[in-house]
């Protein structure tokens, strides 16, 4: 121990309470009875200073600023979250003496990861970012809170993989390329409080214990049938035989595909659902692969619906007598035609190389993002199918970069793949404009552009953990593609486009529209 004088006796005795510099500290000591009690002078909430609390007969501290109280004694917390950090005190020659000697580090991390979970389970946002920042000051890597969110929110999830596991990938990337520490804080709060959101409040969805031999066909099979125990049981086969991600990656890509399905969502959450195994390692394989198998046994199925029904005769046709490559060099080739006519141009182009393809579908989804018409996402009284908004606009991004990563390494799945960029390029065409977006958008500095936009994406301001999702998603997509290599013209549309995309505040909520929607339905119910 290490023993500083911190203030007179004398004082203490007129006083009540008073407020020492020890070590840099701020150190609040109060005279409670016969007792000499310590702490922080800094409430663990907001900073309040409790020198300025109430102490009442039984040794609680109330901190006056949000009702926070403590046991003065030990540090429990009686009414709040953080526990109070709280030091030895002793007399001697006329003085008190504290010693605010730090615990050792295991102790405090033990500690950080403790108060951790017990913020987690509340979603208390501000102190999960202080148990990281605790985690970091130990020593620990706080990385693995990360993999600790993936286990703990994993069972909590009743139709499977979120967009918080999704992201969480995405998060750890931009952390991964940062070196300023509050940003990579940033990041790891985002990704584990989204985590805490999904599962707040949630009772239990065990998944099925049983395990059977892999066998992709078999695994493939349920998923089509929707029989989440043999898909789980197929996957516990995988895993317990050493197989890992790498090797059930083909047939998860596989029933991604299957169908076009979930908006897209199955094959992206594949691709996010293997970096997050490859970053934290096997021991989130297990939890991060049972969401992923749940949420494509109950993905809904949109090519059932009239919209997309001309999905499934296309890819039929794919395979169909080969026909000469039509000019696909610039976005314009698949744009602005109803979803049957642009499956229809696909198929037509079947005989263009995949990559060069999928270059004009990508860009064709880049120029639509550029060229969303706004006023869809604000009027009020359209019709259910006329509530289109940005996320229907930036999913063909995301979905595109999946498909390319996913196809690369299965080109048996190109058609599928290409087809349902198709699909979204279909839906959306319906709702853009003919407005020179461009001369407004246009990036100039792709560098400057790249970190003014990681600046924006973590420092969102956004309510929803959704929206900040889809703006880092969209923008690391686009960002890969970029990279992997387009063409001038598309490269210029991308970028303006996710550059729009960041820079136009949505419309959050629709409560005329939803109002006026919920009144008709219920006036043409029988």
């Amino acid at each position: 121990m290490a023993w500083t004088k911190a203030m007179p006796l004398e004082r203490l005795a007129r006083d009540g309470a008073a407020v020492a510099k020890v070590g840099g500290r701020q150190v609040a000591v109060f005279r409670a009875g016969a007792d000499i009690l310590a702490c922080n002078n800094r409430c663990p909430h907001e900073g309040y200073p409790l020198r300025e609390g109430t102490l009442d007969r039984d040794c609680v501290l109330t901190c006056n600023w949000h009702n926070w109280k403590f046991d003065l004694r030990t540090g429990a917390n009686l009414l709040g979250g953080d526990a109070l950090r709280v030091y030895p005190t002793r007399v001697e020659d006329g003085a008190v003496w504290v010693d605010i000697t730090d615990p050792p580090a295991a102790e405090r991390a033990a500690r950080a990861r403790a108060n951790l979970r017990a913020a987690f389970d509340d979603h208390e946002y501000d102190r999960i970012a202080r148990e990281l920042s605790r985690l970091a000051k130990a020593g620990d890597d706080p990385v693995g809170a990360v993999a600790d969110a993936a286990i703990w929110s994993h069972d909590r999830l009743e139709f499977g993989m979120t967009h918080a596991l999704a992201a969480a990938a995405c998060w750890l990337r931009v952390h991964d390329e940062s070196s300023d520490p509050e940003l990579r804080l940033a990041c790891l709060v985002e990704a584990i409080g989204h985590m805490a959101w999904d599962g707040l409040r949630e009772a239990e969805h065990p998944y099925p214990t049983a395990s059977a031999p892999w066998d992709e066909p078999a695994f493939l099979a349920a998923i089509e049938a929707q029989d989440e125990a043999q898909a789980v049981a197929r996957l516990r086969g995988a895993l317990d035989a050493g197989l890992g991600f790498a090797g059930v990656e083909r047939a998860l890509s596989t029933a991604a595909l299957a169908h076009y399905a979930d908006f897209g969502h199955a094959l992206i959450y594949v691709v996010h659902a293997g970096a997050l195994i490859a970053r934290l390692g096997e021991r989130v394989a297990l939890p991060v692969l049972l969401a992923l198998v749940r949420s494509l046994v109950y993905a809904s199925r949109e090519d059932l619906i009239p919209e997309f029904r001309s999905y499934a005769p296309a890819l039929a046709a794919w395979n169909g007598v080969p026909c000469p490559a039509p000019d696909v060099s610039g976005p314009g080739a698949f744009r602005g035609r109803p979803v049957p006519d642009t499956l229809a141009a696909i198929v037509a182009a079947r005989a263009t190389p995949a990559p060069a393809l999928h270059r004009a579908l990508f860009g064709a989804g880049a120029a639509d993002l550029l060229q969303f018409d706004t006023r869809w996402e604000n009027q009020t009284d359209g019709s259910i199918a006329q509530n289109v908004g940005w996320l229907d606009f930036t999913h063909v991004i995301t979905f595109a970069n999946a498909a390319r990563l996913q196809c690369a390494k299965f080109p048996e799945l190109w058609p599928a793949a290409l087809l349902q960029v198709g699909c979204f390029l279909g839906r959306n065409a319906a709702f853009t404009d003919q407005r020179d977006h461009l001369a407004q958008w246009r990036v100039g500095d792709r560098a400057a552009f790249e970190a003014a936009s990681v600046a924006r994406i973590v420092d969102h301001g956004e309510d929803l953990y959704i929206r900040s999702a889809h703006l880092l998603k969209t923008f690391l997509a686009a960002r890969d593609e970029v990279a992997a290599g387009l063409p001038p013209e598309i490269e210029t549309v991308t970028l303006a486009a996710v550059n729009r995309f960041l820079n136009t505040p949505p419309k959050r909520k629709h409560v005329r529209r939803t109002v006026r929607q919920a009144a008709e339905f219920v006036a043409l119910e029988d």
